[in-house]
């Protein structure tokens, strides 16, 4: 899955280093600004997803593409914003100085705003299958948008703490199915429109990625705690630092890990459809657990 994964991670880079405007398109300093952030590193599981998704129904991945780049053009647009002193105030991402550290802070804003409508562009210009295009627009926007991964924003934000425990824990879902889970939905939803997946097809692919998203949540919140996000430029503990809520906060690493490997179990279970053609979106699942970063 590693190779696998790197191989997929090459493909993507390549495709949207191509696919954004060079860093000399005029004016040059909002897009040096957008490369710097689109491109510096990441794991790209959003368009890979969306590839897999493809990969399923035997699509080819220069059909997906456009959407699986776009996918991370709004990721790195959320990322860009994230980062900001208004939001979680972070000074490095991945490694390296944040957007807003190394631009300032009005231009951060802009490369994000113009990350976010150039997203919609690429599927309009570069998808082959026009009739389409509405759909997967609508996919898009919902998952970025206020009932989706701005929302979840929202609520990461205000994470005002219910005083019941199974308020909290309700709470914390919604976030996270909001700012992570909705965006690896219409990965994996994009990806499946693309190729033609019937409605069984859609809602089998649907509900797997929704549990692989919020595992994938879970997962984050563990390694936030143990630290092993250190490596990758973040501080470790900081979500508890700022009194976010947190799967290890409210309920233990053990029983968070174990909800992880429920989750996994449920998204693996909802592939049977597909038989063996799901194989390597289990092995996705199943990697996840155990990543470290």
């Amino acid at each position: 899955m590693e190779h696998y994964l790197t191989k997929k991670q090459r493909l993507v880079n390549q495709a949207l280093n191509e696919y954004l405007p060079t860093a000399k398109t005029f004016p040059p300093l909002i897009h040096k600004a957008i490369r710097y952030s689109v491109l510096n590193g990441g794991k790209r599981l959003r368009a890979i997803l969306a590839l897999m998704a493809g990969e399923l129904f035997g699509t080819a991945h220069n059909k997906i593409m456009p959407y699986a780049c776009a996918l991370e053009m709004v990721h790195a647009y959320s990322l860009i914003h994230d980062d900001l002193p208004a939001m979680d105030n972070d000074d490095f991402r991945r490694g390296k100085p944040t957007s807003h550290k190394v631009f300032g802070e009005a231009m951060a804003i802009l490369a994000g705003d113009a990350l976010l409508t150039y997203s919609f562009q690429l599927i309009a210009d570069k998808i082959q299958n026009e009739s389409i295009v509405p759909k997967l627009v609508s996919e898009l926007a919902r998952a970025a948008g206020s009932v989706g991964m701005v929302g979840g924003q929202v609520l990461d934000i205000q994470h005002s703490k219910p005083k019941v425990l199974s308020s909290k824990l309700l709470m914390l879902k919604e976030t996270h199915l909001r700012k992570t889970g909705a965006m690896i939905i219409a990965s994996a939803r994009g990806g499946a429109i693309i190729s033609g997946a019937s409605t069984n097809q859609l809602s089998a692919i649907t509900f797997y990625a929704r549990n692989f998203g919020l595992a994938f949540q879970i997962v984050d919140d563990i390694l936030d705690v143990s630290g092993s996000k250190k490596q990758l430029g973040k501080t470790p503990g900081k979500d508890a630092k700022l009194n976010k809520l947190t799967y290890p906060a409210l309920k233990g690493l053990k029983p968070s890990r174990q909800e992880a490997e429920h989750l996994i179990t449920q998204a693996n279970d909802s592939l049977k459809i597909f038989g063996k053609r799901a194989a390597k979106l289990k092995e996705l699942t199943d990697y996840l657990l155990k990543r470290k970063t």
